[in-house]
């Protein structure tokens, strides 16, 4: 059964009973940083929507229905974002330093699916990777495993 675009937004939100995150936030909050660095540049491609939709069958699992229902999802809510700071501190509290790594390898992917990157994306994981208070060392690497995962497509 179809839910309704409230009742999924709904299920994103969620705080579990110790004050913690769900997983639906940690999902939700990562799917927005990706629509962010797919919506940095002048152009949304095809491309990048695709980069999105298997990041977030890579990263959570999820079959095609619950990716594209994420995605409807998450680019609604970073339509009305003013600021990163509620979806870089979930994944913040939610993830350890080797799952934030991975986010900023994925969002790597979304900005190099196009074949292009812009200074805007390139300003933009910068700014996440701070956020996410990730190395320098750790950023760099989660850029080149990006891209030579481009390279083997």
């Amino acid at each position: 059964m179809l839910r309704t675009l409230k009742d999924l937004f709904n299920s994103f939100m969620p705080v579990d009973a110790a004050g913690g995150h769900t997983e639906d936030t940690l999902q939700l909050a990562t799917a927005v940083l990706l629509v962010e660095v797919m919506r940095s540049d002048a152009q949304i491609d095809a491309e990048e929507r695709a980069a999105i939709l298997a990041a977030l069958g890579a990263r959570f699992n999820l079959d095609e229905s619950a990716r594209k229902s994420l995605l409807e999802l998450a680019e609604h809510t970073s339509s009305e974002a003013v600021d990163f700071h509620r979806f870089t501190s979930r994944i913040n509290t939610g993830l350890d330093a080797a799952e934030k790594v991975r986010v900023i390898e994925l969002m790597w992917q979304v900005a190099f699916a196009d074949g292009h990157l812009s200074s805007h994306e390139n300003h933009l994981m910068r700014k996440i990777a701070d956020l996410l208070h990730i190395s320098h060392a750790d950023y760099v690497l989660a850029k080149q495993q990006a891209r030579a995962a481009l390279d083997k497509r």
